[in-house]
């Protein structure tokens, strides 16, 4: 993600800089992995490794290698994945009912799950296959409920490949919080009349991206046993709001982590923030995602900062440094540099002109004192001169303004910064402090008296027909508190910045 550009009048400004850590998936000292699962925190295969008894898989070392199934008090389904974006994936088998061709019964089952705490996702579908076919699926949301759908043809030469619309294949949606569900399939008349192409009736639960019906399936579903059928699972049976009342028993424990409220019954999730990534359940379970090495979006420098990162352009150039924005182009006329040209050669010229030596041979003792007193009373004049000059740019800089509105106001987030004070925070502005270059500006790493890191961001150009612009944009950056926007802190007005803008 980009920064906020930061005004077209561009000053210093101060940005904080956080402190990103390791993120893990699991409790110190618990196994996070069943066979070749792995079984993230809260989940857990041991007492004391889940987040309540809830949370417990089984992990079933009978097998080999060992296989996770749910906990006690549901239906004993295999585990198939544990996603931390609240998603829980079980194979749930499939139901089915055949005859022979005189009509006999030769096979049937039905299918189930019981799931006590985790409600079954409305991502997944009921559906049934088979052309002499009714299928009905009955679960509790509350209370009992029943559904279903029929499947109807009379030859293999009117079924389409892909299609659930009642010809061959038929689905229906599911309820929202449902908890469990059983399903039966029978067929109408003991597919008597298509047993030659379909002798059975099929009917199961099933992810929907997960199952493409073919024709093949109206003959031998044999090889789909089971079926992948999501779980939404959440913690608790509270919002967000209410389980921030008590951070004793708030799960989302990680400093970069956010709670969003179940969309399928009661409870809540975590996460971590925007830029971040891991276990929100964990303490320092949300890391930084360093954008600069995984996706690297900068077609200039690129700088990473804790759930953001700063695209900046090499000196010369100008643009948001961004691949897809306007990124980095060359600045035709430099006049900044054209224009120190002048004093250089001047310089040369009076070093060639004045001889030190012929000059100090003429000047008397008297003269020396009067030079010694007039540079007292220059240096003297000149700091007064200096702070006069800092209150010029300061008020030309709308540093007036800006006192104004904050003592108005019930502002107290932003800061006003000597440049006194970030001189020192930087070294003088020294080199080995450069984070990133543009054609508006250096952005210098600092360290302030409170040893706080920050950003501060020396502009060279300005435009003063967006003062007023200016101080209302940085009342507004210093009181956003947003998971993608790095804190403004505060402004320093008391340097001259060039009025041309580079072209």
């Amino acid at each position: 993600m980009k920064f906020p550009p930061l005004l077209s009048l561009h000053f210093i400004v101060v940005l904080i800089i956080f402190v990103a850590e390791v993120a893990s998936q699991t409790k110190p000292g618990c196994s996070g992995r069943c066979g070749s699962l792995e079984i993230p925190y809260p989940f857990g295969i041991s007492k004391g490794c889940s987040l309540d008894d809830s949370f417990l898989i089984t992990c079933n070392t009978t097998f080999s290698p060992p296989r996770p199934f749910l906990g006690p008090g549901n239906t004993p389904a295999p585990v198939l994945n544990i996603s931390l974006d609240g998603e829980l994936r079980v194979s749930s088998s499939v139901a089915r009912q055949c005859y022979d061709a005189s009509g006999m019964l030769v096979e049937e089952t039905t299918s189930s799950l019981v799931s006590e705490k985790f409600p079954i996702s409305t991502r997944n579908r009921f559906t049934a296959v088979g052309c002499d076919t009714f299928a009905a699926i009955a679960g509790t949301r509350g209370q009992n409920f029943t559904t279903g759908c029929l499947s109807l043809c009379d030859q293999m030469e009117s079924v389409t490949n892909g299609s659930c619309a009642g010809i061959g294949c038929c689905q229906t949606m599911i309820p929202i919080e449902m908890q469990n569900f059983g399903a039966a399939v029978g067929g109408l008349n003991n597919h008597s009349t298509v047993n030659s192409f379909n002798p059975c009736s099929f009917a199961f639960l099933v992810e929907e991206e997960f199952y493409n019906f073919s024709i093949a399936d109206l003959i031998d579903m044999q090889n789909k046993q089971d079926m992948p059928v999501v779980l939404d699972w959440s913690v608790g049976n509270i919002t967000c709001q209410e389980a921030q009342k008590d951070l004793t028993t708030y799960a989302c424990e990680a400093a970069n982590s956010e709670c969003l409220d179940s969309n399928n019954g009661p409870g809540y999730r975590c996460r971590c923030k925007t830029g971040f990534q891991g276990n929100a359940y964990l303490v320092d379970g949300c890391q930084d995602i360093d954008e600069c090495k995984a996706s690297n979006p900068c077609n200039g420098k690129c700088n990473n900062f804790p759930g953001a990162i700063f695209c900046s352009c090499p000196e010369g150039f100008e643009g948001d440094g961004m691949v897809n924005g306007t990124g980095c182009r060359r600045i035709i006329n430099q006049g900044d540099q054209r224009r120190l040209i002048i004093p250089l050669r001047s310089i040369r010229k009076f070093r060639t002109v004045f001889k030190p030596d012929k000059f100090y041979a003429g000047v008397s003792m008297s003269l020396l004192l009067i030079i010694i007193a007039g540079c007292w009373i220059y240096w003297g004049v000149q700091k007064r001169k200096l702070i006069k000059l800092k209150e010029k740019f300061f008020q030309q800089n709308g540093g007036l303004m800006l006192q104004q509105k904050l003592s108005n106001g019930s502002i107290e987030t932003t800061k006003i910064y000597t440049a006194e004070g970030l001189k020192k925070a930087t070294n003088n502005y020294h080199e080995s402090r450069v984070l990133g270059q543009g054609g508006y500006g250096t952005v210098y790493k600092g360290i302030l008296p409170d040893n706080k890191v920050v950003a501060i961001k020396k502009s060279k150009v300005c435009d003063q027909s967006q003062i007023e612009q200016f101080i209302n944009e940085v009342l507004v950056l210093s009181q956003i508190n947003h998971r993608n926007v790095v804190k403004l802190l505060g402004c320093c007005l008391e340097t001259e910045v060039d009025t041309t803008r580079p072209r």
